[in-house]
C-alpha cells in the first residue's frame, strides 16, 4: 500500500474545499446578521494598535551586591537611581538617593536621561523593587542602551539594600524627605 489512490486524493482535496467554502458562507452570513456596532469590517477602516511600546534599546548591566553597593554610595561621583514608584520611593529611600520610577511601558522621558548624561556622574548606581523582572536592572539596561557607562545595578533591589543599610553603617532616610523625585 503506497499511499492514496488518485481518486482518494481528489475527494480529500474536494472535501477540504467544500468544508472552507461553507465556513467562509456561514462565516459571511453571520456577520450581515449582526448589528452595525457589532459586525466584523472586511477591510479594516484604521489601524490597529498591536504593538506594546516598551522602552529601547536595552543593554546589558552588571549586577552589583549590596555589599559593594554600600562601598560605592560612598565613592564621590557615584549617583544612586531608586527605579520604583513615587510612593515605595517616598516610604523609604537610600540616603541621596534620585527617583526615576521605571515604567514598563514607556521609555524614561529624555529631559530625564538627559539631566542625568549631564550631572557628570563617574558611575550609575541603580536599585529597584528587587522583583523578577527587577525595576532597577530593567532601568539600568535602558539607561545604559540610551549611552550612559558605567551603569550597575543592586541585586536584590530595595528590600535587600535597606536591610543592608539599616544592620549597617548608615540610616535610612524616612518619609519626609522625597526631594530627590524627579518628575
Amino acid at each position: 500500500m503506497r499511499g492514496f489512490a488518485r481518486e482518494d486524493r481528489r475527494s480529500i482535496l474536494r472535501d477540504a474545499l467544500l468544508v472552507v467554502l461553507f465556513c467562509a458562507v456561514a462565516a459571511a452570513a453571520f456577520n450581515t446578521l449582526r448589528t452595525d456596532d457589532e459586525a466584523l469590517t472586511w477591510v479594516a477602516d484604521r489601524a490597529y494598535d498591536i504593538l506594546v511600546p516598551c522602552p529601547e534599546p536595552l543593554k546589558e548591566i552588571d549586577a552589583t551586591s549590596v555589599t559593594d553597593a554600600q562601598g560605592l554610595m560612598d565613592v564621590r561621583g557615584t549617583l544612586l537611581i531608586d527605579a520604583r514608584e513615587v510612593a515605595a520611593f517616598a516610604s523609604w529611600h537610600a540616603p541621596e538617593a534620585r527617583n526615576v520610577p521605571f515604567d514598563y511601558l514607556a521609555p524614561t522621558a529624555p529631559k530625564i536621561v538627559e539631566e542625568i548624561i549631564e550631572g557628570g556622574a563617574k558611575r550609575v548606581l541603580v536599585y529597584g523593587d528587587g522583583d523578577t523582572p527587577d525595576s532597577g536592572q530593567e532601568l539600568g539596561r535602558e539607561l545604559a542602551g540610551k549611552g550612559l557607562r558605567n551603569v550597575t545595578y543592586v541585586s536584590g533591589g530595595a528590600p535587600a539594600l535597606r536591610r543592608a543599610l539599616e544592620r549597617g553603617r548608615a540610616a535610612p532616610q524616612g518619609a519626609s524627605a522625597p526631594e530627590g523625585a524627579l518628575p
